[in-house]
């Protein structure tokens, strides 16, 4: 696997040999051993073959086989970036504190006020900052962020990320619904308006690896109308989707008693056009097998975020379940419900929410810790529209962890 055209010098590659791990549809874990792979200074993976090939490699790209960095020999192996499919960049401030209610009342005593401060574009710049430089740190190289009600600092994280190097979606948070916290709210028709003008002014900037998505807060702060709409401009527009679904129980009543006339909190999501197979919905905890076969049948995909239900003790998610439903799975840190910005948390979490789910049922098959690599990574982009069947290909782009 080549990229067609050598690059004149040598110095201008990072050449790297060793063992390469990553996920396919077919293997949840496979070890590529020994490769060598080559990245030119755009970040851009040009070649990557077996080490049998090193000579006609250096020949061709014309790079000095003492300036190989090999990796040493079962303490260095490269992965794949981790893929963050859901996480609250807004919520950066409170990571780590403020888990002592369960969601609801969390979000009106603790969650709705940090996230009314984004009105402010210096705390606005300084959060955001920190934010994408520590999850870049752990590893995470794409993230669906939410940010909060305001468009002109959603922006400013779309410039932070592209400035970074990250890949992202990023979705203006939209709710004309909270009148336990009226403060932080929007009007219906203004919604609509600011989505519209994030979503365009974000396009019109032409990053490479930032995109929009339509971002729903979630069902009991959202309008029929204006969910209705933010639907119908999304499937007009092609553009992502993600919002919550089924994270607790008390939520899931509240639905209920918000739109009796729909079968459950998916039919809600679904006769407003939000559920697609651009769509990505967090939690899912307590959705049922027959939700479970319109996620499929949709094709939408689902944000486990293990951390977070755990936290604010909303509840297990069982992942297996939904495997064998063959809908699309991905982990989601889910800051600050969830308190680490890490994946390898996340996927720590999951194995630990799979052995729980494993006492409550003697037969329960649990996840192995390979399955859970490949929801931390190949599970993560199913959401996206990228072609990640070979992840390890010339052409690809490496994200450089920053050490700032």
């Amino acid at each position: 696997m080549t990229s067609k055209a050598p690059c004149p010098q040598g110095e201008s590659l990072q050449v790297f040999k060793g063992t390469f791990i990553h996920a396919t549809h077919t293997s949840p874990m496979e070890t590529l051993t020994p490769l060598i792979l080559g990245v030119n200074r755009t970040g851009k993976i040009v070649f990557i073959e077996n080490v049998d090939k090193e000579e006609e490699l250096s020949q061709a790209w014309h790079f000095q086989k003492k300036n190989i960095r090999v990796l040493r020999e079962r303490e260095e192996f490269f992965i794949p970036g981790l893929v963050d499919t859901h996480i609250h960049a807004s919520q950066y401030p409170n990571m780590g504190t403020c888990l002592d209610l369960p969601l609801l009342e969390w979000l009106v005593r603790y969650t709705f006020p940090v996230e009314s401060k984004f009105k402010d574009p210096k705390f606005t710049e300084d959060v955001y900052t920190k934010l994408v430089k520590r999850t870049l740190r752990n590893g995470t190289t794409t993230a669906c962020y939410f940010a909060t009600i305001h468009t002109d600092s959603t922006l400013k994280l779309c410039s932070i990320i592209d400035n970074l190097g990250q890949r992202a979606f990023v979705g203006k948070v939209c709710m004309d619904l909270n009148d336990l916290f009226p403060e932080y709210k929007e009007k219906l028709c203004e919604s609509v308006v600011e989505t519209k003008r994030f979503v365009a002014e974000l396009t019109g900037r032409e990053y490479p690896l930032v995109k929009p998505i339509v971002t729903p807060r979630f069902v009991p702060s959202c309008s029929s109308e204006l969910m209705q709409q933010l639907g119908s401009y999304a499937s007009s527009e092609g553009l992502h989707i993600q919002s919550h679904i089924s994270e607790s129980r008390a939520e899931v009543e509240l639905v209920k008693s918000l739109f009796p006339e729909c079968k459950n909190y998916t039919d809600v999501y679904d006769r407003h056009s939000l559920l697609n197979d651009k769509t990505i919905m967090a939690h899912g905890v307590y959705l049922s097998n027959d939700e479970l076969k319109v996620f499929q049948k949709k094709g939408a995909a689902i944000s486990h975020c293990p951390n977070s239900n755990i936290s604010l003790g909303s509840g297990l998610f069982d992942v297996r379940n939904a495997l064998h439903h063959q809908v699309k799975i991905g982990l989601g840190t889910d800051v600050s419900g969830g308190y680490s910005p890490s994946v390898l948390n996340a996927m720590r979490a999951a194995i630990d929410v799979t052995k729980i789910l494993g006492f409550q049922s003697s037969n329960y098959e649990r996840l192995t810790y390979q399955e859970i690599f490949r929801l931390a990574t190949l599970g993560g982009s199913q959401g996206d529209d990228r072609n990640m069947v070979e992840v390890y290909v010339a052409g690809k782009k490496v994200v450089p962890f920053p050490n700032a």
